[in-house]
């Protein structure tokens, strides 16, 4: 799970609220928007929680008995068999602390490495830059989840230079439509695109499920079998989604 927040959040599903399995937390940055579902879920899974140092170090003290691995930017650690790779992102984090917000280590992306499983490239909350060309020449990721929303991250001309960085198979759009200053969206951002990539983009609602392959992640057709990598066709409007805000 990356960047838990399920009660409060008003585009996650009533029935997504309670996840019945969680092996890893995985953590951008601290705001409470990508942080206040953590307690809950480790009281009812125990899973490994993957941050920064200091944002590992105050989570700690918040929830004690959390299993914490800690990380910085550019290295990687494997648990439990998968790999995970901390990257930079261009953002801010914090939690915040008798009502006062404390640094929280640098904001980040992740790329997650599971065997026999395509590559995923959570970028978290953050602007384009240009060495996410040196993530795609180093870990080759298929898959890009990538922030659309604008005002609080890049919005779809951004991710749309993102896209072309990275020249994943597939894009699966993140932190959009939860509010309405988050005025980014899937449709801007295929407009924003060559007809080549706008194909890419997942058309998706939050807490529809998606099947992880070798060679991507699809959405699931009525019988469980994987449908075309994206169907989504750039003059079709999309139904609103997030993952996250």
């Amino acid at each position: 799970m990356i960047d838990p927040w399920l009660e409060g959040n008003p585009s996650c599903p009533a029935e997504e609220r309670v996840q019945p399995r969680c092996d890893f937390i995985v953590l951008t940055h601290g705001h409470s928007d990508h942080t206040d579902g953590v307690r809950e879920v480790v009281v009812q899974h125990d899973p490994q929680i993957i941050a920064t140092v200091e944002l590992c170090e105050i989570l700690s003290k918040q929830i004690p008995g959390g299993r914490f691995c800690p990380m910085n930017v550019g290295g990687s650690q494997r648990v439990d068999g998968i790999d995970f790779v901390m990257t930079q992102a261009f953002h801010s984090s914090s939690v915040a602390v008798d009502g006062v917000p404390m640094y929280a280590g640098m904001p980040a992306g992740f790329l997650v490495k599971v065997p026999g499983l395509a590559v995923i490239y959570h970028a978290g909350d953050t602007d384009v830059f240009g060495d996410m060309a040196l993530i795609a020449r180093q870990h080759r990721p298929a898959v890009a989840a990538l922030p659309i929303g604008d005002h609080f991250t890049m919005g779809p001309d951004g991710a749309a230079i993102a896209i072309e960085l990275l020249d994943p198979r597939m894009v699966i759009p993140l932190h959009h439509s939860t509010f309405d200053v988050l005025t980014g969206t899937p449709q801007a951002l295929r407009d924003a695109l060559d007809e080549k990539l706008s194909g890419r983009v997942l058309n998706i609602t939050a807490g529809q499920k998606l099947n992880w392959t070798l060679d991507g992640v699809y959405l699931p057709d009525a019988n469980g079998n994987n449908k075309s990598k994206a169907k989504a066709k750039a003059k079709k409007a999309p139904k609103p989604a997030a993952a996250n805000s």
